[in-house]
Order: C-alpha cells, then sequence, then structure tokens
C-alpha cells in the first residue's frame, strides 16, 4: 500500500531506536527482522539472547543487528528498580514489588523510553490493551497539557481511494463530553501527522442533527461544541450517524449545508463499544485494512499492538511509532 509504504521510507530517514519488549512471541521476532533488514528502525529485543538467537534460527531470519537486553542481568536494572518505585511510592509501591514489576518486558521497555534509551516501544502482540496502557501510565505519564489518552486506527480500504481515521477503539470505555471532545482533536492531529491529510471530523451517534433525543445524543453535540471552542481551526461536525458522516448523499440529506457531512476521514465514536465494534467489522466484512492502535496523549511515544496482530501489523505500527518519535 503507497500510504505504509511511505510511512516505512519516511521512518528509515528519521533513524529510530525501537523496543519491541514481546521477544518471546514469533511474530515479534519476524518483525524485528523485516524492520532491521529494511532499515526501518533501530530495534531494542527484550529477553534472553541465546534463547532469541536460537528462536531466530529456526524461523530462518536474522536478528543480529538487534540490541538485546535481559532484564535479569541488564547493569542499570536497580537504576530501573529505583525509579519506578519513585514514581509510585506514594500509591503504596515498595521496593520488592517494583523489583518484580520491573522484570515484566513491557514495564522495562518502557522504562527504557522513559530514560531516553529508545525513541518508542511497541508492545501487545502478547500483553492486554490494559498492561500496555498502565505500563506506559505508570512509567511515561501523559503528555504536557493532555488529560485524556486515546487511540486512532487507520482504516485503508483494499484499493487505497479512502483513509479513515477510527477513534478510540482502545483505550477509554465510556469517554464524558470533554474526553470525546479530547479524543477528537488528538485524532484530527494524528490523521495529519500520518496521513497528512486535512482533518474533517464527525462525531458519530445514532441521531443526525436532533433526530433523536437522549443524553448519549447530547454527549456527542457537546464534545462538538467544546472542539470547535478549543480548535475553531478543525472542520468538524455532530452528532452525525455513520452513514450522513461517510455517504456524500445522505450527508447532503440529513446535515445539508455541512461541509463534513458525507466527507468525513475521522470517524470519532461515542465510546469504546461502538469503536472497537465498528472497526472490527469493517475490516472484516469490508476487507479494510486496519492499522494501528496509534496511541496519542502520552508524554512519549509507546504503542499498543492487537493480540490477534500479524507480522506486517508490527512492521508497520513500528514505522508509524518512528514517525511520531
Amino acid at each position: 500500500m503507497k500510504l505504509l509504504d511511505d510511512i516505512r521510507k519516511e521512518a528509515k530517514n528519521k533513524n529510530k531506536t525501537i523496543v519491541l519488549p514481546e521477544a518471546h512471541d514469533e511474530r515479534i521476532i519476524q518483525g524485528a527482522a523485516i524492520l532491521l533488514e529494511e532499515n526501518i528502525a533501530q530495534i531494542i529485543l527484550i529477553g534472553d539472547e541465546d534463547k532469541l538467537k536460537k528462536c531466530a534460527k529456526e524461523l530462518d531470519v536474522s536478528i543480529d543487528k538487534a540490541i538485546i537486553l535481559d532484564p535479569a542481568t541488564y547493569e542499570k536494572q536497580d537504576e530501573f528498580v529505583q525509579a519506578y518505585y519513585e514514581k509510585r511510592k506514594l500509591k503504596g509501591m515498595t521496593v520488592e514489588n517494583a523489583k518484580a514489576i520491573m522484570k515484566d518486558p513491557t514495564y522495562f521497555g518502557a522504562m527504557l523510553v522513559e530514560k531516553g534509551m529508545a525513541d518508542g516501544c511497541l508492545s501487545g502482540a502478547d500483553t492486554s490493551t490494559g498492561n500496555v496502557m498502565k505500563a506506559a501510565f505508570h512509567i511515561i505519564g501523559t503528555a504536557e497539557g493532555v488529560k485524556t489518552v486515546s487511540s486512532d486506527i487507520l482504516m485503508i480500504t483494499p484499493d487505497e481511494k479512502k483513509i479513515w481515521s477510527f477513534a478510540d477503539c482502545a483505550v477509554m470505555p465510556d469517554p464524558t463530553a470533554e474526553q470525546l471532545a479530547d479524543i477528537a482533536i488528538s485524532t484530527a492531529d494524528t490523521h495529519k501527522k500520518v496521513v497528512g491529510e486535512e482533518p474533517r471530523i464527525a462525531m458519530l451517534s445514532f441521531s443526525t442533527k436532533g433526530s433523536a433525543k437522549h443524553p448519549k445524543a447530547q454527549k456527542v453535540i457537546d464534545a462538538t461544541n467544546i472542539v470547535k471552542e478549543k480548535r475553531p481551526d478543525l472542520q468538524i461536525d455532530g452528532e452525525l450517524q455513520a452513514d450522513a458522516a461517510i455517504v456524500e448523499s445522505v450527508g447532503a440529506k440529513k446535515a445539508p449545508g455541512s461541509d463534513v457531512a458525507g466527507k468525513a476521514n475521522v470517524i470519532v465514536f461515542p465510546d469504546l463499544g461502538a469503536a472497537n465494534i465498528g472497526y472490527k467489522l469493517v475490516q472484516r466484512i469490508a476487507g479494510c485494512e486496519a492499522v494501528g492502535p496509534i496511541i496519542q496523549g502520552l508524554a512519549k511515544p509507546m504503542n499498543d499492538l492487537s493480540r490477534g496482530c500479524s507480522v506486517e501489523d508490527i512492521v508497520n505500527v513500528t514505522a508509524i511509532l518512528a514517525n511520531l518519535s
């Protein structure tokens, strides 16, 4: 796909270092081999060096250019433990608990980013989104001025004529109007950075322009108004039903005069349930390529993978992470 090819080329020019903590997963080894062979990023793998190299040999791939770190023998592990303890001691963390937690590859990878030893961390192939985000929150934290961490998934049609950003498909279960507004703003900015298009944001609901009256529809209206106040530079409309957001003829009928209806490329769902179900249906039924999730709002780059990810997903999301670093 042209977009993904362009993203990989741009990542090559940036020469970032990305840590892949779940090197015990064969897909990570295979993805790392491609990333290194194509010079998309420098790679740090977490685990026992002998075991990882043996696995690579069995898979007939090379990870010789990778840096391999083992938390059990890493010379700065005590420093990492102390740093984690200091971050969490007011929450009841003990040094002994910190020692145990910092053996977890995802937490160890997050600390490498926090300490500036890697530009980004990508986990989730064998770790739940909840645990990936917990490591990110506890160690990296949110960006200055950001209250809501969220995610964006790129949905690319098979003919590559359409690319949408779907949000939030991975993080916030039931966002408030204020949080939904934050999600919309972050996703618009991500879409522009990654895809290169001017964002046109549709705030989705089961109602279009007052066709139904309900607190859930009102939340979407309120979120839309908050975005308009915070970021008057953004094109946004809501509340819109999905067909009014992406089908021009329907948009013209249901929301006449709207600059977004029928032409949206940033799709903001009202909650995690709708977003997660929506993107998986579009992926599986329409055959769209789903790239992500891309986590937004952290102080430093850390990203999640779907546990059903492919080797290509690992390569593509690593390239995106490198470009956002």
